[in-house]
């Protein structure tokens, strides 16, 4: 197995900024990786992944696995090649969207039915691999149980014996020297079931590490409990992922508490639907007072969007439905993550990340914009 080589380059803090080396490309942190379920982030392209900024580009192993299929898929150059991108890609295990499904789980795999046709499939730890294995993903991460929160203590410590389970047999049959693995750390919102989970998978020595099972309807207070509990535990030379979590207060905090990387599909989710995120918080552009404005999304942007495009106009285009809109806002919205990451590592190596945080906190963690 190829270790990801984690070199740190400043700190403030537990908050720190470096390089990650995979075996086909590094990326530096804190980073965000925009998620292309199905092969493309929506509404965007691989030119647009590109032209933004973006390192490392997510693929859904549950979805690619069921259109076109993983064999289809490596038979085209894996998900990179496939999907025309040339930065780095990782594939999730789809075992958040297999457990949103009300699976048949069992100590060796979970049984699922297909959202496209309702035929029955099932992973294993093992085939998990082996699927991502044909991805072709730079990054691959092991089969996890993701439980719901809130969930009772069985729930979650029955979680997380299967979680440490199938993570041994992921690393037994991982086979690909140029694919790194990732280990989940799961336990809910318990740190003393979350350190457990983090020694068991930091024992198991993988290239780096996710934090899952969290941003799930627990609170933001709850949350970052629990990961500090985590990342207590996990090597300071791999990397650490905080798995699906995406908003700007929730990122500046985990930051602060020492995590690398991030995905989230919350950007382009609230895009489609008008929501923009901006330096003064979020910005719904369809309202009626923006339908004469020529004003940009966001005056301290410096994304394609706002440097063209007039918050009148892009109303305008919501108002008929134009999908054009949906795409705008995304763009932007990306933009506006990826540019956020970039002042983050900026300040960390500049020793001002305590003061950047403290602002951004003062609009993001304000009641009107606190919920995604």
């Amino acid at each position: 197995m190829f270790a990801v080589e984690f070199k740190e380059s400043a700190r403030q803090g537990d908050a720190r900024t470096g390089v990650a080396s995979t075996h086909r490309g590094d990326y530096e942190t804190p980073c965000f990786m925009p998620v292309g379920t199905r092969g493309a982030i929506r509404h965007l392209s691989a030119q647009d992944y590109e032209e933004l900024g973006a390192r490392i580009v997510l693929g859904n192993t549950y979805h690619l696995m069921l259109r076109p299929g993983a064999q289809v898929v490596a038979d085209l150059g894996g998900l990179g090649q496939f999907a025309g991108w040339k930065g780095l890609t990782l594939t999730d295990s789809g075992g958040f969207q297999v457990f949103s499904l009300n699976p048949d789980v069992d100590d060796e795999g979970v049984s699922f039915r297909s959202t496209y046709d309702g035929s029955m499939h099932r992973f294993t730890p093992q085939s998990a691999v082996k699927t991502q294995e044909l991805l072709g993903a730079d990054i691959q991460m092991v089969l996890d149980v993701c439980a719901p929160l809130p969930s009772s203590d069985e729930v979650i410590r029955l979680a997380l014996k299967r979680t440490s389970q199938w993570a041994k047999q992921a690393r037994d049959s991982h086979t690909r020297a140029d694919q790194s693995l990732f280990g989940i750390v799961q336990g809910g919102v318990d740190p003393v079931m979350r350190r457990e989970s983090a020694k068991i998978t930091a024992d198991l020595d993988f290239d780096g590490y996710g934090i899952g099972g969290l941003s799930v309807g627990e609170t933001r207070e709850e949350m970052l409990i629990a990961l500090a509990a985590a990342i207590e535990h996990l090597p300071k030379n791999r990397p650490r992922y905080l798995m699906g979590v995406g908003d700007p207060a929730s990122l500046v905090e985990a930051v602060n508490l020492g995590v690398d990387q991030f995905d989230c599909v919350m950007q382009t989710r609230i895009g489609r639907h008008g929501t923009a995120l901006t330096s003064t918080g979020k910005l719904n552009i369809t309202r009626s007072e923006f339908i004469t404005s020529q004003d940009p999304i966001d005056s301290a942007c410096s994304c394609s969007v706002c440097a063209r495009h007039t918050r009148g106009y892009i109303r305008h285009l919501f108002q008929v439905n134009e999908p054009t809109a949906a795409r705008l806002v995304s763009l932007h919205n990306v933009a506006f993550t990826l540019n956020l990451m970039s002042q983050m590592r900026t300040s960390i190596a500049q020793g001002n990340f305590a003061e950047f945080r403290k602002t951004l906190l003062a609009t993001w963690a304000s009641p009107v914009n606190d919920k995604p």
